[in-house]
């Protein structure tokens, strides 16, 4: 059996609580932890921030992406979506859609998990019909057949879980119905949209397995069923259903975010909140070496209180290995206690396996952002 090293101990001048009342001369607090947020952790406290680098160099870096420049995403097929973060595990794409798909789509890879960045329109699958808008979110199982309908021009973050699925996080102390009760959660429904697009005409699926597509034609829509009953099923949930973990008095990880979980990877979603009103507790994301976990960001609306310059549909990249956090002018506005309310909307995929970058993702880079923490004279 396994067991973690571990005997908390305190050296030095050092808070009673982590993320509050840090000793005067020390006002940056970095935590080193292991497992994302859930294993052993220390938090130091240091005179100078954690991210006051002068140069770097090498290839571990972070890196950000401004996905609003690429051209190309708009596909009649999801499976023509490039690769834009990428490992064994899961595949992080995005993909614009105009107009209706002319063929079905099947991952036979994994479940397939797709975040509504804009737009709206109707999703047709073996279960059913859903209308879906922005800020959804849609878990599609694997091997299932399905299309979209735009009522207005899409995009969306797609998220596969390759040779996985996705499940609900366990929400212990705090119970089943917290951040969002299941019962929010949406199913297709054989609805009258639905049986209006049965058919007797040719329609072809393409399936994608081990990265390819094969394309199977049938002389009818394969989307016919009149009825369905199990516990294997797409399903929906929008952002503007959260009700986010909170505390006043102390600055919760983004662990607590958590919406979904795979295999060897979890999806957490920031949305907007009340900001920590304690005098002495921490009021932005804390310096922190997550040294097990790639942090990809996805920003979806707001202002994204941690970040300069960041706008929407832009993706920041962490690798693990080196310390992250705010930047100097949130720092600084979170010790004033400038806003009293978060508006961000974002979406964090944290990878256990260290992520790949498509070559695509190069065009779109910010070369400076690794330098981006430097305060400004």
């Amino acid at each position: 059996m396994r067991k973690p090293i571990s005997f908390p101990k305190q050296v030095g001048k050092a808070s009673r609580q982590a993320h509050a009342d840090f000793p005067e001369e020390a006002i940056y607090e970095r935590e080193a932890g292991r497992s994302g947020f859930f294993g052993p952790a220390t938090h130091f406290h240091h005179t100078h921030a954690p991210t006051g680098w002068s140069e770097w160099e090498g290839p571990l870096r972070p890196r950000c992406f401004d996905f609003n420049k690429l051209s190309g995403l708009d596909t009649a097929s999801p499976w023509l979506a490039e690769n834009l973060l990428f490992n064994a595990h899961c595949k992080f794409r995005i993909w614009h859609l105009d107009s209706a798909m002319k063929k079905l789509a099947r991952n036979a890879d994994g479940d397939d998990l797709l975040f509504v960045h804009e737009g709206a329109g109707e999703l047709f699958c073996d279960y059913g019909h859903l209308s879906i808008r922005d800020g959804d979110y849609v878990v599609i199982p694997r091997s299932t057949n399905w299309r979209i309908e735009p009522a207005e021009p899409m995009q969306l973050l797609m998220i596969e879980a390759t040779n996985g699925s996705y499940q609900l996080p366990e929400k212990g102390l705090v119970g089943n119905h917290a951040i969002f009760d299941p019962a929010c959660l949406d199913v297709p429904d054989i609805d009258d949209a639905f049986k209006a697009q049965y058919s007797e005409e040719s329609w072809q699926v393409e399936v994608k397995r081990h990265g390819e597509v094969s394309v199977v034609t049938f002389p009818y829509n394969p989307l016919d069923a009149v009825g369905w009953h199990g516990d294997l099923s797409p399903v929906r949930v929008n952002w503007r259903d959260f009700r986010p973990l909170m505390s006043h008095r102390y600055h919760l990880p983004p662990s607590a975010h958590t919406t979904f979980v795979a295999e060897r990877f979890v999806v957490c979603t920031f949305v907007p909140r009340p900001i920590e009103s304690d005098p002495g507790a921490l009021k932005v994301p804390f310096y922190h070496n997550n040294d097990d976990y790639d942090e990809v960001l996805f920003y979806h609306a707001g202002d994204f209180f941690s970040r300069d310059n960041i706008d929407r549909g832009m993706v920041t990249f962490h690798p693990a290995g080196f310390t992250h956090g705010p930047h100097p002018k949130a720092f600084q506005a979170g010790r004033e206690h400038k806003k009293k309310f978060t508006d961000e909307v974002a979406v964090m995929l944290d990878a256990r396996d260290s992520l790949q970058v498509g070559e695509v993702s190069h065009t779109v880079e910010n070369p400076d952002y690794v330098m981006s923490w430097q305060e400004k004279k």
